[in-house]
């Protein structure tokens, strides 16, 4: 590895302004593209402008680390990288393992805690291992609002002692594997149900509530040691009156977060392509400038690195901008890349205890939540019908999730249909029909939040499914938040807590009564009935 060069006190201002700003390489936003597909464009930035870190995105594990490699022996001063990695670094870096999300870690009940420390010490090594020094994790939000599009199964739970405790299990568990970790989204992200890539949504709440519901997972998080706390492009009128997003609210990130909670860390921005915090302003740069007022010193996902540092430049010349502010933002970076670029990644990738781990998880969190007339398991000799309902698609989808390949393996015929926004509502009559004239019947339903893309299903996939509620039996499995169970009244009900394949894996087995796990007809496992906050 490279011996990354930290920037000193006394670099000139144009390098500290450019170094407060990180940029992505790779994209799994149109037009999607690769890590290495991308490095190109990003090496030419960064010949012209010296940003201080990167977030990757749609990389690869046998090529990125090399891709991240040449980067940083072109660049004057190390690059500090992170990624979006709440689910390992498998869900950035294909070949890697894929964690269930948080809320299956919740599920684990007495065992959470020391499994999301070895979740986080599992992740660091690997993340190290290629090339990240930083993981935007943990989600720290209490997901209090059952229509939450984008946080749901990213948190651990709805019960803020709860999340505190997991929040800071996994920076704990990261800090002992050397990974720096950024809990989010300041002061939570919880308590809405519009979606901030889209909007600027607002938490209601008063202050009370804020402080007894929102902030003890935050709290914890800085007791642990976290080194950023990465804002919530959300307002609080309860904290600041104007209704500016927590990103750009000096009450929120000064008055609350370095004063009253004694944070000494770096404030890192949410993504600044994001709707929620870009809409009222005319230009990055501006936004730009408007967040490090606030008190932010990190820009994160920078669209136009080489503008905005002009802007930053002149706003500094016109006096909107003091120097003293960039200073204090600049410290905190430059701290953070000594602590992130003097610890050696591991030597070798886990990857074989990675994969146990996450089957593990996967496995003792998928359980049953109701099973009248003991239908489970099905009759493994006999017929099964499965329908997958899939609000959305990706790039990077196989042309089968592995549930099918899982049921295939344990039930002697299956017939398995797949749902997608692709799917003609002239087709719904035609599954309607399969399923109720199926002998044993699975739907399974992906219900999970996602950036820019639907949360929950179509009206009418949720019609078909209960016409067939009304007539028969069956089973229905939500990979995915237990809250996606509630509109149907059916005999059987399965809850995953998540869709990566080890927990489609899971509910193939649970379904064929293959290695049941203990806890999964458990009295107190959560259900749609009592997993809502207290």
């Amino acid at each position: 590895m490279t011996n990354l060069r930290i920037p000193q006190l006394s670099a000139p201002l144009r390098d500290k302004l450019a170094q407060l700003m990180v940029v992505r390489i790779g994209s799994n936003l149109p037009p999607v593209r690769t890590v290495e597909q991308d490095a190109d464009r990003v090496a030419a930035l960064l010949e012209q402008t010296p940003v201080g870190g990167l977030i990757v995105f749609n990389g690869q594990a046998d090529a990125t680390p090399r891709t991240l490699e040449r980067l940083q022996q072109a660049c004057a001063y190390g690059l500090w990288v992170g990624a979006d990695i709440e689910r390992g670094v498998g869900q950035q870096l294909r070949g890697l393992p894929l964690y269930p999300h948080a809320m299956a870690f919740d599920a684990l009940q007495a065992d959470a805690g020391q499994t999301v420390a070895e979740f986080a010490r599992e992740t660091a090594a690997t993340a190290r291992a290629h090339g990240l020094h930083a993981s935007f994790s943990p989600v720290a939000d209490v997901n209090v609002d059952p229509r939450n599009p984008i946080i749901a199964t990213r948190a651990f739970g709805v019960h803020p002692t709860r999340v505190a405790e997991l929040a800071a299990a996994y920076v704990k568990g990261c800090r002992q594997g050397g990974l720096l970790t950024a809990a989010k989204h300041f002061p939570g992200h919880g308590n809405t149900h519009e979606d901030s890539h889209h909007e600027l949504p607002q938490d209601l709440a008063d202050l009370a509530t804020i402080e007894r519901v929102n902030l003890p997972p935050f709290a914890a998080c800085v007791a642990a040691g976290v080194d950023m706390l990465m804002t919530a492009h959300v307002a609080y009128p309860a904290i600041d009156a104007s209704g500016l997003p927590a990103t750009l609210s000096r009450r929120t990130l000064v008055d609350l977060l370095r004063t009253k909670m004694g944070f000494e860390g770096a404030v890192i921005s949410d993504s600044l392509l994001m709707q929620g915090v870009r809409q009222a302003f005319a230009t990055e740069g501006e936004l730009a400038v408007a967040a490090l007022n606030a008190g932010v010193d990190l820009l994160l996902d920078v669209a136009d690195a080489p503008q905005t540092l002009r802007d930053l430049e002149h706003a500094v010349e016109r006096g909107e901008l003091s120097v003293e502010r960039v200073d204090e933002a600049f410290e905190r970076l430059v701290r953070m890349k000594e602590q992130a670029f003097q610890q050696p990644g591991d030597s070798t990738t886990p990857v074989a205890r990675a994969e146990a781990l996450a089957s593990r998880v996967a496995a003792t969190a998928c359980r049953v939540v109701k099973n009248a007339h003991a239908l489970l398991p099905l009759d493994a000799q006999r017929p099964l019908t499965c329908l997958l309902f899939r609000p959305y698609e990706s790039h990077l989808d196989p042309p089968e999730q592995p549930l099918a390949a899982a049921l295939r393996e344990r039930f002697k015929d299956v017939i398995y249909v797949e749902a997608t926004p692709s799917l003609a509502d002239a087709e719904l009559p035609r599954l309607q029909n399969l399923a109720l004239e199926a002998g044993q019947l699975c739907i399974a339903i992906v219900v999970k939040p996602a950036a820019w893309h639907r949360f929950g299903l179509p009206q009418g996939w949720q019609q078909l499914i209960s016409n067939v509620a009304a007539e028969r039996e069956f089973a229905l499995a939500c990979l995915g938040t237990p809250e996606g169970l509630l509109p149907y009244d059916c005999s059987v009900q399965i809850c995953a807590f998540s869709d990566v394949p080890y927990s489609q894996i899971a509910l193939a087995n649970l379904l064929a009564g293959v290695a049941l796990p203990h806890s999964a007809l458990a009295s107190d496992a959560p259900t749609p009935d009592n997993y809502h906050p207290s």
